[in-house]
């Protein structure tokens, strides 16, 4: 039951960037106004968004929500990374990994879950292609030939459902069209970097049309390994991913069936022992980002696909949809986590860490029906339900890597989680001014844990000393444990109590907003909210035991304004905020216990704050937008404490145990600035050519890594610039352009690992590159 897999080998006020463009911008509009008052001015374009199942003007949606697309996502995405570029280009958006292109974890407006296990929930959902992508590997399914970016902030327990107390981030593909048209890009850059894509699609009959796109991306090793192990070099990777599409356009029926995959091999998350100075979070004198000293196996591999059908019904006063989907995911990823090659048993390196976890089967189903009016009138509903079936197996391993990398440890456990729901929505239109909108959802969520395979040599089980024991087995013998626990299913009983677990929560969500016209181009609205996040289990293993978190509860209110002005050459969207979380789930990672993963429960958490969107055309070639989130997160517990880091310095009082009392500490990987900054000038030469130049920028405040609060794993404010410089002809159908992504090359930790010694990793260093695409 052992899986072999061949390695391949305080805070500021607001950011001063950001003040000093707020000063400028009055004084640019100004002088725009005498320079471009003979010619036609430009003007935004309506963004639609499906923020509410269907097709709606952003402006007229009474939720805080941000898009990216077009220009903007090709630039981000120039230099090959992964989803995780899309963190803090919106207001109050973070998104960080310790398993590097394959499980990002998102935060919204500071909420989210720091949970390092395969088998973790997140509370802000993914949705791509109307598929929500539960478990957290399929969240970092590539973004190519996107249509558009959606972050819908607040809870949306109503019209999504579970998992989504924080918000949802919805990415949809661009559709077949009866249009003969697509793309294709070519990108290279610093360290052998290859950046392609392509798309193409049309009509394949009067009533069916087809696209296709894909995406190969690949970098060689920029980081010298100069330790003993395996790996000469690492941070490399090549990835692939593919889509299908077909469309069927009827005069009341029309079906979108799709498919696509993805292909991953490369590093894993390479983790950097003893990187930050004892007492500061400053890195170590010499510290080197394109070398590091490490003697265990680092390897990641991923392969995901799945399938999806969108079929709809026009029925008149009524449209009913119906929407399936599929996915499948098999991953193994292996890192040297204590990030060093020895010498070990020392105040440096208490011990040498080297594991491992994959998912070596998987499967999700999900199932939604829904039935809509398409009334003339003042009043319009939805209703529909909703089904989702997940069943997958999760590894975790061990190894001893002062023993040649010897496999000493490994765990197998299956989880499943059926869920089900019934939802529906009312809008209203109570005068030509006012219109108001409800939602409810009534959810069943279960969830069985159970470990199928047990055995460790390496370390003793005695860390869990709290598991209920049948007789004649000690506390701490899991392999003990697990004997008895497939007896007790061998002889019927459906649950036993000592290494499975079984939840079952039901839940009823609700939202209530209005909005009021204020004038033709001024919107403001109200909203208040719930959202849950169903019961979470964690499994014992050789660091900890078996926990299960309680069902966490959120409730919301925002307010806020949507205003077009300046003849639609400027766009505002603003909301202030505030939330509370009753129950919410933490994850105490890692600490003095060793590599351990305990679920708790806080009596609650809160966090208030506001968003600021603004685009405006300063003049008719120069575009800017300005974005900024404040989120001030705080954890309400007085009793509540977690074990504190093995070696850093923390800065939480201490209760009579000794353990760390967080009360009062901001949330995990909460930054409570975002701000985030682009602008386009374009230089019109003869007709249909231009040269031009984007740069976009992106700043978080510094966050805490962990529960408690430690000099060391406190992360520095981090400011991260992006510059394009292009040439485009025959109207945009040919475009080429130099681009530099981190160019100040400011580098930071991201995050940390605190069970042994002072490890942490580190955003991407400055890269440079080229990059053609043509249109057709």
């Amino acid at each position: 039951m052992s899986p072999t897999r061949t390695a391949r080998r305080r805070l500021p006020a607001a950011h001063p960037l950001f003040v000093a463009v707020l000063a400028v911008l009055p004084f640019t509009a100004a002088a725009q106004d005498a320079t471009t008052a003979q010619k036609e001015a430009s003007t935004l374009d309506a963004v639609k968004v499906t923020a509410a199942r269907k097709v709606e003007n952003i402006q007229d949606v009474p939720v805080s929500i941000s898009t990216v697309s077009g220009e903007k996502l090709d630039a981000l995405a120039s230099g090959g990374t992964d989803v995780r570029y899309l963190s803090g280009r919106v207001p109050s958006l973070n998104i960080e990994s310790s398993f590097g292109r394959a499980f990002p974890r998102f935060y919204i407006r500071g909420y989210g879950n720091t949970d390092f296990r395969l088998n973790t929930s997140q509370p802000v959902s993914l949705v791509y292609d109307d598929i929500v992508q539960e478990n957290p590997i399929l969240k970092g399914f590539p973004i190519f030939d996107v249509e558009q970016v959606e972050v819908l902030r607040g809870p949306q327990g109503s019209l999504f459902g579970r998992n989504t107390p924080a918000g949802v981030v919805k990415f949809d593909s661009v559709r077949p069209s009866q249009e003969f048209e697509g793309y294709g890009k070519v990108g290279y850059g610093s360290d052998n970097l290859w950046n392609v894509e392509a798309a193409v699609g049309g009509a394949l009959s009067a009533r069916w049309s087809a696209r296709v796109s894909a995406l190969y991306q690949r970098r060689d090793d920029w980081v010298k390994n100069t330790g003993p192990g395996p790996n000469d070099g690492l941070e490399g990777y090549d990835e692939s991913a593919v889509r299908a599409q077909f469309l069927y356009e009827g005069d009341t029926f029309e079906a979108l069936l799709g498919a696509h995959k993805r292909h991953l091999n490369g590093t894993a998350r390479l983790f950097r022992g003893n990187i930050f100075k004892k007492g500061s979070n400053d890195f170590v004198p010499g510290f080197d980002e394109n070398k590091v000293s490490i003697d265990g196996l680092n390897h990641s591999e991923l392969d995901s696909s799945g399938a999806n059908a969108r079929l709809s019904w026009d029925l008149g006063n009524f449209k009913l949809s119906s929407i399936t989907g599929y996915e499948t995911v098999d991953t193994f990823s292996v890192g040297d986590i204590d990030g060093t090659s020895g010498p070990y048993f020392t105040a440096d390196v208490p011990f040498a860490s080297e594991t491992a976890d994959g998912i070596p089967s998987h499967s999700q189903w999900t199932q939604e029906l829904r039935l809509e009016s398409q009334n003339e009138g003042p009043l319009n509903w939805q209703t529909g339900l909703f089904y989702f079936k997940e069943d997958y197996d999760v590894d975790s391993v061990s190894y001893d890597t002062t023993n040649g990398s010897k496999q000493d440890g490994f765990q197998r456990i299956n989880q499943t989680n059926d869920a089900w729901a019934v939802f529906g929505g009312l809008t209203f239109q109570a005068t030509d001014k006012l219109e108001l909108r409800a939602g409810a959802r009534y959810t069943i969520d279960k969830k069985d844990l159970t470990v199928k395979d047990y055995w460790n040599t390496g370390f003793s089980p005695c860390i869990a000393p709290t598991l209920t024991n049948p007789p004649g087995i000690a506390k701490c013998d899991l392999a003990g444990l697990l004997a008895a626990q497939q007896a007790a299913f061998a002889a019927g009983d459906a649950v036993d109590p000592y290494l499975s677990a079984s939840t079952k929560d039901k839940k009823f969500n609700w939202d209530f907003s209005a909005t009021y016209a204020v004038n033709d181009t001024v919107n403001v609205y109200g909203r208040v909210a719930t959202g849950f996040r169903g019961s979470s289990i964690q499994s014992a293993g050789a660091f900890n035991e078996k926990t299960v978190a309680d069902p966490e509860t959120v409730l919301s209110f925002e307010a806020g304004v949507k205003a077009d002005f300046w003849d639609n050459r400027a766009r505002l969207n603003a909301s202030v905020y505030h939330y509370r979380v009753k129950d919410q789930q933490l994850t105490a990672v890692g600490g003095s216990t060793g590599n351990a993963n305990i679920l708790l429960n806080a009596d609650k958490s809160v966090g208030k704050g506001f968003e600021l969107d603004l685009q405006a055309y300063l003049t008719d070639n120069l575009l800017v937008t300005l974005g900024s989130g404040y989120n001030h997160t705080e954890i309400k517990d007085a009793d509540l404490s977690v074990a504190g880091c093995f070696s850093c310095t923390v800065t939480n009082p201490l209760d009579a145990n000794g353990k760390v009392l967080i009360n009062g500490n901001s949330l995990p990987q909460a930054p409570e600035w975002t701000h985030n900054m682009t602008a386009r000038w374009s230089l019109p030469l003869a007709d249909g050519t231009q040269l031009y130049v984007f740069t976009d920028w992106a700043y978080r405040s510094e966050v805490n890594f962990f529960l408690y609060q430690s000099k060391e794993f406190t992360g520095k404010s981090l400011l991260e610039g992006g510059l394009r410089v292009g040439y485009q002809w025959n109207d945009g159908d040919y475009d080429v352009a130099l681009y530099g992504r981190n160019i100040t090359n400011q580098i930071r930790a991201t995050g940390g690992i605190d069970f042994n010694n002072l490890t942490g990793f580190i955003n991407e260093p400055r890269l440079w590159g080229v990059e053609f695409k043509t249109r057709f």
